[in-house]
């Protein structure tokens, strides 16, 4: 039977978020019920909350979710009621031309649930990200949830299922770090210091953090950056290179989506270096580079989508990361909230006081 929650609901562009009662439906074949424990608050919420993803309000908020399976639907068996589990917004159909070339994590029908989330009149939810997290209970396609180990805490196993897994793919599998090479992070924020703590985990030498506020360049210290430049105050193109002997970085990451910090880590990147925008960049923003600039530097330019990431294979292997002490998940919960914390959360986000706010059931 039908399960009435309260979750955090998006109505209109640019207003407040409302706690409304959810309607959730029992899982269909192939779906499943997640109990949620923990769910962060993400920028791509607000981006939700303030129309700049569509116009299919009103939104039911919350993605970067973990939580344990109520129940599931007939044909499941990737997961079972009970088990500890991390929310992906990818879920491989395994049909598509991406999944038949070998490449699931571009696939290009990931699958969500099928059977609608509704508000208590009926009005059907857009669940953000094919989620909806921001309640006890969500519905999602059994693919999306993943089992990790329950040692975990639900606060920073969460993370995994956006934030931390952008960074970390954008490092390790789209920009290719590996040992000895150097980085360069522009954006410090969730996922510039997720990049940060993928660079160091993948034996970067030199990581170089980059952004205008001081508070971030101490953070992303604390998560492994060996150098920081304010761009308020230097020019981070010319730092860069005066940090790599005049050559520029191997991996230069993009974690802010804007234009001018495009172009300063185009140019702060070493011949045949590579480039990977992670930032989220918005419908109107362009950029112009000299077309010989492009041709002549080599290298690659590369955009990385959910960090390039398989979560079947990635959630579980970041988990245990994190419980052997390698990987450290819990600095980036800067707190915990209930439910009707998520408004002043957004407001903590765009002042940048915080990493991750997180709910907690």
């Amino acid at each position: 039977m039908p399960h009435k929650v309260t979750g955090v609901i998006a109505a209109a562009k640019g207003a407040a978020v409302e706690l409304k009662d959810i309607v959730v439906p029992d899982p269909g074949p192939g779906e499943a019920l997640v109990r949620v424990k923990a769910c962060g608050v993400c920028h791509t919420d607000l981006h939700y909350r303030e129309g700049a993803i569509n116009d299919d309000f009103p939104f039911f908020l919350g993605h970067e979710a973990s939580g344990t399976v109520e129940a599931v639907g007939e044909g499941v068996d990737n997961i079972s009621p009970g088990d500890f589990v991390i929310i992906a917004w990818r879920s491989p159909c395994g049909g598509c031309r991406s999944c038949l070339r070998g490449r699931p994590w571009y696939c290009f029908a990931s699958r969500n649930a099928k059977n609608p989330m509704t508000l208590a009149d009926g009005t059907v939810l857009s669940p953000a990200l094919g989620i909806g997290a921001f309640a006890e209970l969500t519905l999602v396609d059994a693919g999306q949830a993943v089992k990790v180990d329950p040692k975990a805490n639900p606060a920073a196993a969460g993370l995994i299922g956006c934030g931390i897994m952008a960074g970390l793919g954008a490092a390790i599998n789209t920009g290719g770090v590996s040992r000895g090479d150097s980085v360069a992070v522009i954006g410090c924020g969730g996922v510039g210091n997720a990049a940060i703590a993928g660079s160091k985990l993948a034996g970067a030498h030199t990581i170089i953090a980059v952004d205008i506020d001081d508070r971030k360049l101490e953070w992303a210290r604390e998560f492994g950056a060996t150098h920081a430049i304010n761009s308020t105050s230097t020019d981070p193109v010319g730092a860069i290179r005066d940090l790599t002997g005049g050559n520029g970085v191997n991996v230069a990451i993009e974690a802010v989506g804007n234009p001018s910090t495009y172009e300063q880590a185009f140019y702060a990147r070493d011949l045949a270096g590579t480039v990977v925008l992670v930032g989220v960049p918005s419908p109107d923003m362009r950029i112009e580079l000299p077309l010989l600039e492009v041709f002549g530097r080599g290298g690659t330019l590369k955009s990385s989508w959910y960090g390039d990431c398989l979560p079947s294979r990635d959630f579980p292997m970041y988990i245990d990361l994190y419980l052997q002490d390698r990987l450290d998940l819990d600095r980036f919960v800067s707190e915990t909230i209930p439910l009707d914390g998520v408004e002043e959360a957004f407001h903590k986000m765009e002042r940048g006081e915080v990493l991750r706010s997180v709910v907690v059931f």
